[in-house]
């Protein structure tokens, strides 16, 4: 396994630690002295780092895979979906919310797989790149809000960046795939061509050819009799 595969599954195996760390309710909510809002937003923050890290290191290396392309959009699904349901149980992130954006991005990836399959690489979007930045700050933001009135307000305000980037987007998405998956045949105008017949390619013999044969021969008796 290369190096950008290790950081994808790295990044799988951070995400029980994340939602240890956010929802065990540790002794004075601290770990190792830590408080835990601090080890989970550090958690959060590693693994997103993994994220934009694997990606860079396979286009620069030149290791993409057919393996990184399938678990990379799967690590990538299950941080997101296991930050934000932590959110909510902490009551921190409207359950709405996160539910519209789990559902957007697994249609998403289904779809992309089903393209993928087909032999059609669909790229990431700029508008789902700043989907998942605002996405990054919301969970950061979210998860050190408590106790920090402002850090709560940006972690709102991104979060609906995020849902607005998502919806949008995913129209976008829904479309490209639409095209993709279910090509419509244009309609070429085609003149009406006569096919030319066995008997009208072959060569018209003149009907005066042979007449002028025979003439041409009585001729030829004639100056030589004379």
């Amino acid at each position: 396994m290369n190096l950008p595969n290790s950081l994808t599954v790295s990044r799988i195996f951070l995400v029980p630690l994340l939602v240890v760390a956010l929802l065990t309710k540790f002794k004075g909510h601290l770990i190792l002295g830590v408080p835990k809002e601090i080890v989970g937003a550090a958690i959060f923050g590693l693994a997103s780092l993994t994220d934009w890290l694997d990606g860079y290191l396979a286009r620069r290396r030149k290791q993409i895979t057919t393996l990184g392309q399938v678990i990379d959009p799967l690590a990538d699904k299950l941080l997101t979906s296991a930050a934000l349901i932590s959110l909510v149980a902490m009551g921190l992130a409207p359950a709405w919310m996160v539910a519209l954006i789990i559902c957007r991005e697994f249609a998403v990836t289904g779809l992309r797989s089903l393209a993928y399959a087909r032999g059609v690489a669909v790229p990431a979007s700029p508008l789902g790149k700043i989907k998942m930045g605002a996405q990054v700050v919301a969970v950061l933001a979210l998860i050190l809000s408590p106790g920090q009135p402002m850090l709560y307000l940006i972690g709102q305000a991104a979060l609906w960046v995020v849902v607005v980037a998502a919806l949008v987007s995913a129209v976008a998405y829904f479309r490209r795939f639409n095209s993709i998956l279910s090509p419509r045949v244009a309609d070429f105008p085609v003149e009406a061509q006569r096919i030319p017949s066995s008997s009208s390619s072959a060569p018209r013999s003149r009907p005066d050819a042979p007449r002028r044969s025979r003439s041409e021969s009585a001729a030829r008796t004639r100056s030589g009799r004379s």
